[in-house]
């Protein structure tokens, strides 16, 4: 019989006592999705402090020789059913303070594992030797890496404000009553702001559907740079509730002498009662609202679905965004046989670095694996758009060079800009992306008679004093068809006219549908509207035709008012991103330009670069345009001569404002940069058709695979939800819960996904 003693101590040269750098994976296998809930525990390396379930750690021996772990098994524990539930503390869903956070207790055992021959010895136990006591020790208390993680990506923690601890506070002689409190500028008596600096009362800000206030607090802030408020209604005895914002800051923050500052005009916190919602609970009150409930489909009696490819994904804190638009990345083709059919966790794991869990192949095949295995998917008792983008671009990134290997290239398209100057002569760019962005033409509506009638109605129940239930708010309609028109519209920049059209049509259609814009003033709006989308569609209008007969190109040495049309043109995709950040129109157009529409990244580092030069808010001219894109030859000279293409050289000088170092860096930060920038291909028919060659195409009709929903005022907030069109039926994924769809909001989508139909 093996002595497990004997084997550890022969073994002690493997075993390390963690530094507090050290990375210590214990709640997650990093090459699949068993815990030390697990029927198997999960099995902590003691050399590299990975962690592995009990089917995979025999690999982890194989590839690195480590023979000692320390075995983690939690067995849940049986408690009475009347256990009180705790409220919610955080804004997050799924974790500790969270919604949904209720737990079942667990009881954690330890041993020491060592490989091969699985002997085993218990610990906590004073004949184990000190160096494997004192590991152990600092692997359970240390926090893991994959909390770090969690904690780090997904919830925003209030932190103190930096103008908290030297807040001027001027001797005004205000002093603000208990109650009674009403907007200094106007008659709200609701969302009130108390300025911390001067004693003001200002009503909040607007919201999107015109509720909250007037903007007086904001607006009293730029007039008086006085950076923080407190929300009345909100200071209690219990002041760490109390709702701080920090305008300079732009987010709700910690005032630590909160106490002193409230003190100052006079108020006594400690007598006060709560009377109003801070601004995240406001938020998580969507929970409530029409929309939340239709997109989740609550009050239906779905049907929970288990099995192979109804697998969900735990909410992390507001990571639904992920996990729904990762549900119907991995019911793609493309995804599915890369990451699942064609490889097996074994060969990611064998192909994967030391470090399985900074390895995108393996993290994605664990990820396929696990979705699509069936293995986690058993009966339980219990920002999507730039992720999907991200996701793409890292994947295609790590497959350079192995298109055969390349999902991404299957969402992958060409876009043709025809632009004709006033001369009637021509030119073409091309450039590529992976989603479908399309504006929503409000006008296009198909129940306007409705939406007046509507309108009448609230207007009548407004001067009454009514509220309109959300069962009853009438929506404008606009079906896709009037979407995808609108993309493929003419349109006129500076007395050029641009029409846009596609060189090649996707194995994967992603639609982008813009719902959230910018109204007068930069605020963003989310657009209150539905679409209607048919389960087929055919893009083939959108197919771009290329240099007509008859058309004559504009040629590079035009004149000046040819070659004034011809200044490269912002993209509007990158713009719309900006806009979104609560830019100008102006600094984003200039962003794109200067970067020649490289992304939305290098467009905010050389905005943010730019921001204090004296003209950046000086209108974009013909001159000033054709200026800012020109390069000093010399330079370009320099970057040939290290090897680079010219056309990359010119785009990343451009991007770096001309700073050969900065640029030779950026090229080297971006190797992919000579293939996303614009492509531009006029005159050159044979160069056009190579540049689409690697991409897939055929015919432009669709079925609708499955749709992403958001609910919420904004992208940084609310809740994501996927809904999947699989083994004929509709299946909704709402982050761990799966079930049959009984009534799937396809005019509510914010992402849609088709795939190509067969002939």
């Amino acid at each position: 019989m093996v002595d497990a003693m004997e084997l550890l101590r022969s073994n002690l040269s493997r075993v390390r006592i963690p530094e507090p750098t050290n990375r210590i994976y214990k709640q997650e296998c990093c090459v699949s999705f068993d815990t030390p809930k697990s029927e198997g525990g999960l099995f902590i390396d003691m050399s590299s402090f990975l962690a592995f379930g009990k089917d995979y750690v025999n690999w982890n021996y194989e590839k690195t020789g480590n023979p000692v772990y320390l075995h983690i098994k939690q067995t849940k524990k049986v408690v009475s059913e009347d256990r009180p539930s705790k409220k919610p503390t955080i804004l997050a869903i799924g974790v500790e303070g969270g919604f949904g956070s209720v737990e079942p207790e667990y009881e954690e055992t330890y041993n020491i594992t060592i490989l091969p021959e699985y002997a085993s010895l218990p610990f906590p136990s004073v004949e184990l030797p000190e160096k494997v006591r004192l590991a152990v020790d600092a692997i359970l208390m240390a926090e893991g890496a994959e909390r770090k993680e969690q904690v780090a990506a997904w919830i925003a923690e209030k932190q103190v404000s930096a103008y908290a601890m030297n807040l001027q506070q001027l001797d005004n002689g205000v002093i603000v009553p208990p109650s009674g409190w009403k907007c200094a500028k106007c008659d709200q008596t609701e969302n009130l702001w108390l300025n911390l600096t001067d004693g003001m009362i200002l009503c909040g800000r607007r919201n999107w559907d015109g509720t909250g206030g007037n903007n007086h607090a904001v607006e009293h802030y730029n007039e008086t740079k006085y950076p923080l408020a407190v929300k009345l209604g909100t200071i209690t005895a219990d002041l760490e509730a109390a709702d701080v914002f920090s305008y300079p800051e732009d987010e709700s923050v910690i005032d630590p002498l909160l106490p002193q500052h409230l003190a100052h005009f006079g108020i006594d916190f400690s007598a006060l009662q709560k009377t109003e919602l801070t601004t995240a609970e406001r938020e998580l009150n969507q929970n409530t609202n029409f929309d939340w409930n239709r997109i989740q489909e609550s009050g239906e009696d779905v049907e929970p679905l288990y099995g192979p490819g109804y697998t969900g994904l735990v909410n992390l804190g507001n990571s639904c965004y992920l996990a729904s638009t990762m549900q119907v990345a991995y019911t793609t083709h493309a995804f599915r046989t890369r990451y699942y059919t064609n490889q097996s966790l074994k060969s990611a794991f064998d192909a994967a670095p030391a470090d399985p869990t900074v390895d995108l192949n393996m993290q994605l095949t664990k990820l396929g694996h696990g979705l699509l295995s069936g293995k986690y998917s058993i009966p339980s008792s219990e920002d999507a758009l730039e992720f999907f983008l991200h996701l793409l671009e890292q994947v295609e990134r790590v497959n350079t060079g192995k298109p055969k290997l390349d999902p991404s290239r299957f969402f992958k398209f060409g876009i043709e800009d025809r632009i004709q100057c006033p001369s009637g002569k021509v030119t073409y760019n091309r450039r590529f992306d992976y989603i479908l962005s399309l504006n929503i033409p409000l006008n296009q509506a198909t129940n306007k008679g409705q939406l007046e009638a509507f309108q009448k109605r609230k207007g009548e129940g407004e001067s009454e004093g009514k509220e309109t239930a959300a069962g009853e708010v009438v929506r404008p309609r606009v079906p896709l068809e009037a979407c995808l028109a609108s993309y493929s519209a003419p349109e006129e920049y500076h007395r050029s006219r641009v029409t846009t059209g596609l060189t090649s049509f996707p194995d994967y259609l992603v639609l982008h549908m813009r719902k959230f814009v910018m109204e007068d003033g930069w605020v963003p709006k989310k657009l209150d509207v539905y679409i209607d989308v048919p389960d087929t569609i055919d893009i083939s209008h959108m197919r771009s035709k290329g240099l007509q007969l008859g058309e004559e190109l504009l040629p590079e040495s035009a004149g000046d008012d040819e070659a004034e049309m011809t200044r490269l043109v912002a993209n509007e995709n990158i713009v719309s991103q900006l806009l979104c950040m609560g830019f100008s129109q102006t600094l984003c157009e200039k962003a794109a330009i200067n970067t020649s529409n490289v992304g939305v990244e290098e467009a905010m580092n050389w905005l943010l670069s730019h921001l204090d030069d004296p003209d950046i808010d000086v209108p974009i001219s013909h001159e000033s345009q054709n200026a800012t894109v020109s390069v000093d030859q010399s330079k370009v000279e320099t970057l040939l001569s290290f090897g680079f293409q010219e056309e990359v050289a010119r785009t990343a000088l451009i991007a770096t404002g001309g700073d050969i170092e900065k640029a030779t860096d950026w090229i080297f930060s971006n190797p992919d940069a000579s293939s996303t920038s614009d492509v531009d291909t006029t005159g050159n028919s044979s160069a056009a058709a190579s540049v689409d060659a690697d991409l897939p195409d055929g015919p432009g009709r669709y079925r609708l695979l499955g749709f992403v929903s958001h609910i919420g005022t904004s992208t940084h907030c609310g809740h994501y939800v996927a809904h999947i069109y699989k083994d004929g039926r509709w299946v909704i994924f709402n982050d761990e819960k799966v079930g049959a769809s009984v009534n799937p909001p396809k005019d509510m989508g914010y992402l849609y996904f088709f795939e190509r139909m067969a002939d």
